[in-house]
């Protein structure tokens, strides 16, 4: 008990309490001031506790204590179910009772404050069942627990970045780094401009420097335009082999039956897509339409009602924390299993006792009215939302259907004109083949005599229906073939605009990529001169750190009693070096002084002695020219050699 008692008076004088308790005056507290100081404790876990419990009945007191403990899993020592003499003992300000809550508090304050916290938003508010049954309190309910787990996520980002090692104090230490590093720019630029301003004709020499960097860079600008444009003619020149050889492989499985036969099927799946199914899906559209306009020229809900719809929640939502807080009052805070059914039951109840005596209360006929006319509106709305989805998939078919069509009739095309490469325009070969059999059947009835006119006329006749019947045939088919050529030639159109916005985006979507990819090497750059930056800053900083290491050892040893230590000190060497220094100049001076002293003899000595020299080499010059005067023709003997002088 000791312990705990220590532990509770150290942690209120230290921040942010700040008491100045001891063992004895804690101690001695009388019960109300306790309860002030726990309620202190629990003010700073959650700042809406802040208050002076003597403002307030002791029972909204305990009932607000025990709702926070409650709310912060605080399990009382001793018996769990023995929660009336704890809440008596709270009341009273009872040590047994006051001292373990103030104990288990303040060895948690920093996760209880977390938790206080986010009970403001997780905890969630509890609707009884048959106001949920409403469709607009129903989807109020669901946004709400939409918004409890979203704030769950952003909460668990949050701590992510907090424990994720970004510090507010380094960035500002960088940021006051980069703010020196650009005063120090500035400063170099402006001596830089001092520096050019002196140079003759700088401004044109500046001007050809920008235009040779904006050269430059227009250089690489059509480098890059140019390596694009060379990967893009690689690709459509793919394309293009691709689809030579798929019209190769075509037209050698094609013969001119199959292809008649493919383009009935394929004339008939039209027809009938024209003629029928798509005025039907138009008309059905249309009506569709006709029915949104009409349901968008109905008048819609202002902004009045909207705040009459605000002011209702907002009535019904204090009527419901009324409830609550006449619950909690009635029922033990600690005691929350049976909560959410006794909560029900007293509403209920409540809300029938109020239907009864007919009072102003949520369920009056004009919030009925409002409810109904809501609940309309909400249906009208899911199901002009549903039909909405249903065009959007009936567009999506119909444009599927259009690209399949228009797929088709490109192989239609192709194969028409392949055919009329070969044979001419469809129709016309067949009808010219039937003639000239017909012109040899007419050549050998000519050439048989013995026939009738009749019998001619007749043939003639049979042959001209032919005529007719194939020309009749085939007109439909050529007029087929015009419309379809017209429409080849609008899509080919059409193909050839999309083509080119498709180029010119990805021309603008390269060259954005391209600046984005040179901002991003700029910024490696300067993150690379900044790594250097800040590794030459440490190595200085440990250099400095070195030097201020030897000053204190030096200081160290200089303050130091020990004769051999101070000794070490490199002041004391310093000293001792210059009092040598110092002897030996006076040395030194005490010689250059005598040598001046000395110096007018010494010269004169010298002198002599020069002279000396000089006469002493005048004798050997002399003495050597007579000994080679009288040895002429003579034999001299030096060192047991024979010589003969002539």
């Amino acid at each position: 008990m000791s312990e705990q008692l220590r532990f509770i008076v150290e942690q209120l004088n230290r921040e942010p309490f700040k008491k100045s308790f001891n063992l004895i005056t804690f101690d001695s507290l009388d019960p109300m001031q306790l309860l002030q100081i726990l309620n202190d404790v629990l003010a700073e876990i959650d700042p809406k506790h802040a208050m002076d419990i003597r403002e307030e009945l002791p029972e909204q007191t305990i009932k607000r204590m025990c709702a926070l403990l409650g709310m912060l899993k605080y399990k009382p020592p001793g018996n769990p179910s023995d929660v009336s003499s704890f809440r008596q003992g709270l009341v009273s300000g009872s040590t047994p009772v006051v001292h373990p809550i103030l104990h288990w508090l303040l060895q948690r304050l920093p996760e209880l404050k977390k938790r206080a916290y986010l009970a403001r938003f997780l905890v969630k508010l509890e609707v009884p069942a048959e106001f949920l049954q409403d469709d607009v309190i129903n989807d109020t309910s669901h946004q709400y627990e939409e918004l409890v787990e979203s704030f769950k996520t952003y909460h668990k980002e949050c701590e992510l970045l907090r424990t994720s090692g970004f510090s507010t104090a380094e960035i500002r230490r960088d940021i006051g780094a980069m703010e020196e590093e650009k005063d120090q720019l500035i400063k170099r630029v402006d001596r830089l401009k001092k520096r050019v301003d002196s140079v003759s004709n700088h401004q044109r020499m500046l001007d050809q420097a920008r235009q040779l960097r904006v050269e430059k860079e227009r250089e690489e600008s059509l480098t890059h335009q140019k390596q694009e444009q060379k990967n893009q003619a690689e690709q459509r020149l793919q394309r293009a082999k691709q689809q030579l050889k798929d019209l190769r492989q075509a037209a050698a499985d094609a013969n001119p039956e199959s292809l008649m036969k493919r383009l009935e099927e394929e004339i008939k799946i039209n027809s009938y897509m024209v003629s029928e199914k798509l005025p039907k899906e138009l008309e059905a559209m249309r009506r569709s339409v006709q029915y949104l306009q009409k349901i968008s020229s109905e008048p819609a809900m202002g902004q009045a009602d909207l705040q009459e719809l605000e002011d209702k929640i907002k009535e019904a939502d204090s009527q419901i924390n009324q409830l609550i807080e006449k619950r909690m009052m009635r029922s033990d805070p600690m005691d929350d299993k049976l909560t959410l059914y006794r909560q029900q039951r007293d509403l209920r109840g409540r809300s029938q006792a109020q239907d009864s005596e007919g009072g102003e209360i949520i369920r009056t006929d004009e919030l009925k009215r409002l409810v109904a006319k809501l609940r309309g509106k909400s249906v009208m709305h899911k199901k002009k939302r549903q039909e909405v989805s249903e065009l959007r998939a009936e567009y999506g078919v119909l444009q599927r259907t259009e690209e399949i069509l228009k797929q088709r009739h490109e192989t239609v095309q192709h194969k028409l004109q392949t055919m009329e490469a070969e044979k001419g325009i469809s129709g016309y070969s067949d009808t010219q083949e039937e003639l000239e059999r017909v012109s040899a059947i007419k050549s050998e009835l000519d050439e048989k005599k013995g026939r009738t006119l009749d019998d001619m006329s007749e043939m003639v006749k049979k042959l001209n229906s032919m005529i007719v019947d194939k020309k009749s045939a085939l007109a439909p088919i050529i007029t087929e073939l015009r419309s379809l050529r017209q429409c080849c030639q609008e899509s080919s159109q059409e193909y050839e605009e999309k083509k080119a916005q498709y180029e010119s985006c990805t021309a603008g979507l390269e060259s954005n990529r391209s600046k984005l990819d040179q901002e991003v090497k700029a910024l490696r750059d300067d993150t690379s001169q900044e790594e250097n930056r800040y590794h030459y800053i440490n190595s200085m900083s440990e250099v400095i750190e070195k030097q201020i290491q030897r000053a204190a050892e030096e200081m160290k040893a200089y303050v130091s009693s020990d004769p051999q230590e101070k000794k070490k000190a490199i002041r004391e060497v310093y000293m001792k070096n210059i009092s040598e220094q110092e002897l030996l100049g006076k040395k030194l001076r005490e010689k250059q002084k005598l040598v001046r002293e000395s110096h007018a003899a010494n010269m004169e000595q010298m002198k002599l002695w020069s002279d000396l020299h000089t006469l002493m080499e005048a004798k050997r010059q002399s003495f050597i020219q007579s000994q080679s005067q009288t040895s002429i023709g003579r034999v001299i003997q030096e060192g047991g050699e024979d010589r003969l002088v002539l």
